[in-house]
């Protein structure tokens, strides 16, 4: 693959893009028409600006959600919100119903001094995209999430993303609610970076498991034509995700060069937050944020998927619309926090979105079912490439 990044702003790749059958991969089983965590329900009376972003897994019967809580004071803008954030802890036993059982972490909350990435900013002002991931190896949770440095005056307001690698202290599947013990960074701007990573990376990382290493995807976005253009001069042009690889989850964890990075083939301009699951058929299935028809970025506003057979070549991305069973709540959809397996072919999805009247950004729910033939065409045309 060759990319470039030139000075009209857009993003060009030569790699084909891999097509996916005409018939739909999911159906709309059901969903809430509301949301299912909301401004005034129990729980978020210090939740100002509502969540974004995290991983919600299902263990035992039991819904664990861990969203990054957009929290703020209550004397600041809604700007404000996105500094003062942590990540909590919620459950439930029918993915509407939710309970907050606690705090993972709490952001710093404070603004760098500098525009620079320069020590002497603190760089965890803001934390998000906690992503819990079992390491059957070491029989405890492996937590990856990302740490800011947050600027009052340039954008992105959140530039300079490092990956923590955080380890439950609790040994088993039962230690997922932590507490977690931070074990260092994973992967961090530096000599290493990639132009498409731009000012704001590294924004997300999420790993799996492929044979017997690991890959992950990491994202980064507001990128830089040329290195001189550091630290001002950022694109406005896309949010991109690459390739890490490593032979464990602890790491050492590695970029995939620019033959493979950024993946383009899913979307050319946007995909945030991607989260992997292997179905039944070993099949990898991505599902992540497609970006917003708000803020004058006019994507198809709604969450998206892709497939692959080796994890590494991912087909153009399709785009799930649930207002057909889903009464409209939001305006904005923003990110899907996995697929659940239900069983059955059938998988839970929560998400966050946007009210635009409301400061507060709730949580949604909607149950999805794959169609047979369709994910056997896929399977089919995949295994051929």
């Amino acid at each position: 693959m060759v990319l470039s990044l030139p000075v009209d702003g857009q993003v060009h790749s030569t790699e084909k893009k891999k097509e996916v059958p005409s018939e739909h991969l999911f159906t709309i089983i059901s969903g809430p028409d509301q949301p299912v965590i909301d401004e005034g329900m129990s729980g978020t009376k210090n939740i100002l600006g509502g969540f974004e972003g995290g991983r919600s897994i299902k263990i035992n019967g039991i819904y664990h959600l861990f969203p990054t809580e957009r929290a703020g004071e209550k004397d600041s803008g809604a700007y404000y919100d996105r500094v003062k954030t942590r990540i909590g802890h919620w459950i439930s036993k029918d993915a509407i119903h939710w309970r907050r059982v606690g705090t993972i972490y709490q952001a710093d909350g404070k603004y760098s001094t500098t525009d620079d990435d320069n020590p002497i900013n603190d760089r965890r002002g803001a934390i998000w995209s906690f992503m819990p991931i079992f390491n059957k190896k070491e029989n405890r949770w492996n937590a990856f999430y990302v740490a800011y440095t947050v600027s009052r005056a340039i954008e992105p307001n959140h530039s300079f993303g490092r990956i923590w690698r955080a380890v439950s202290i609790m040994k088993g599947i039962n230690g997922i609610g932590g507490p977690y013990i931070d074990s260092g960074i994973v992967m961090e701007p530096g000599l290493n970076s990639q132009l498409w990573e731009g000012r704001q990376g590294v924004d997300s990382f999420f790993p799996f498991q492929v044979g017997n290493s690991w890959l992950a995807f990491y994202g980064g976005a507001y990128p830089w034509n040329k290195w001189s253009d550091y630290p001002y001069h950022a694109q406005h042009n896309g949010w991109f995700v690459g390739l890490a690889s490593a032979t464990q989850l602890g790491g050492p964890w590695k970029r995939m060069d620019t033959t493979i990075n950024p993946i383009t083939s899913i979307n050319p301009v946007f995909i945030e937050n991607p989260i992997v699951t292997r179905l039944s058929n070993g099949v990898y299935i991505a599902i992540f944020d497609g970006g917003p028809n708000g803020w004058g970025l006019h994507m198809p506003n709604k969450f998206g998927y892709t497939l692959s057979a080796d994890g590494i070549h991912w087909i153009k991305a399709q785009y799930i619309s649930i207002e057909d069973k889903v009464k409209k709540w939001w305006d904005i959809m923003r990110t899907p926090l996995g697929l659940i397996p239900e069983g059955n072919g059938e998988y839970t999805v929560i998400y966050a979105a946007i009210k635009n009247n409301q400061r507060f950004h709730p949580i949604g729910m909607v149950r999805l079912k794959i169609n047979p033939e369709a994910l056997a065409q896929l399977t089919q045309s995949l295994r051929k490439e």
